[in-house]
């Protein structure tokens, strides 16, 4: 095929698409007019299909409440959510899925919905560094949804992402634990902070692949708050890091940070027991 001919073939393509656009936009705007509700819902139910989802919404927004205890009810709020949701919007979308199931607990698509509530927030959820506020809203909507349908084809789907959830939340106190020793002994014990986070985490999430790194991060604090006590600390704490190291073997006896973990035994139990 020569040049002109491709170019003319892309050229037709993109006035097509673009009639298409036109001819959907007036259709549109037609709909937005009309008094006629069947109509209405028809064209949103299309739209949806088409992959218009923001025409979708915005008709079904008026829809959905005048519908309320008609047989499109339950169809009409739960594409109004689905809408939202293959937009991208999950707030907006979690918001009327919730409204869904709340309204039709044993409803055609309350499994879907409890699902997608919880889906579109782990969707949502924010880099760790932020606010990890709807990181545990979708924990909780999607271990709902695994304790009303054990049994569902989506269920290894939603126990993943509450763990990888879950990972998300103990990393975040992995990292406040790492500031807290980084401070060290300013303005007051910060290493004594620094396990208390670390454990926190540890006893919230026992199953976390962070769950090693909090554990030397345990030890290293604890050597660290021995290293640099007054005299009259030292032995005790010393001792307190031989027995937070003989649990980090015992968890860990192949880690990767064994060496470290090593030479902090050897210098608390030669301060500890002169050897």
């Amino acid at each position: 095929m020569r040049k002109n001919e491709i170019l003319m073939i892309k050229k037709w393509t993109i006035i097509l698409a673009m009639a298409c656009v036109l001819v959907s936009c007036g259709e549109y705007n037609k709909v937005m007019k009309s008094s006629d509700l069947e109509y209405k819902y028809d064209y949103a139910k299309r739209a949806f299909e088409n992959k218009r989802y923001a025409q979708a919404y915005t008709i079904l927004n008026e829809l959905v409440p005048i519908f309320r205890g008609t047989p499109k009810a339950e169809e009409s709020l739960y594409l109004l959510a689905l809408s939202y949701y293959e937009n991208k919007d999950y707030i907006s979308s979690g918001s009327y899925f919730k409204q869904y199931y709340q309204r039709y607990p044993r409803g055609q698509y309350a499994e879907l919905a409890r699902f997608y509530a919880g889906y579109g927030f782990y969707l949502d959820s924010p880099d760790v560094q932020l606010d990890q506020s709807e990181t545990i809203r979708a924990m909780e909507e999607l271990q709902a949804f695994l304790d009303y349908f054990p049994k569902s084809d989506k269920a290894s789907i939603a126990q993943s992402a509450v763990f990888e959830l879950q990972d998300k939340l103990v990393l975040k106190e992995l990292q406040n634990a790492t500031l807290y020793y980084n401070l060290g002994n300013y303005m007051g014990n910060n290493y004594e902070s620094a396990v208390i986070t670390a454990k926190n985490a540890i006893k919230s999430y026992p199953y976390s692949k962070y769950k090693e790194d909090l554990e030397m991060l345990v030890l290293r604090s604890r050597f660290k708050e021995a290293s640099e006590s007054v005299a009259e600390k030292k032995m005790d704490r010393y001792r307190t890091v031989i027995d937070e190291y003989y649990s980090f073997i015992n968890d860990y006896p192949e880690s990767k940070m064994r060496k470290e973990a090593d030479n902090i035994f050897k210098i608390a139990n030669k301060y500890v027991n002169g050897n």
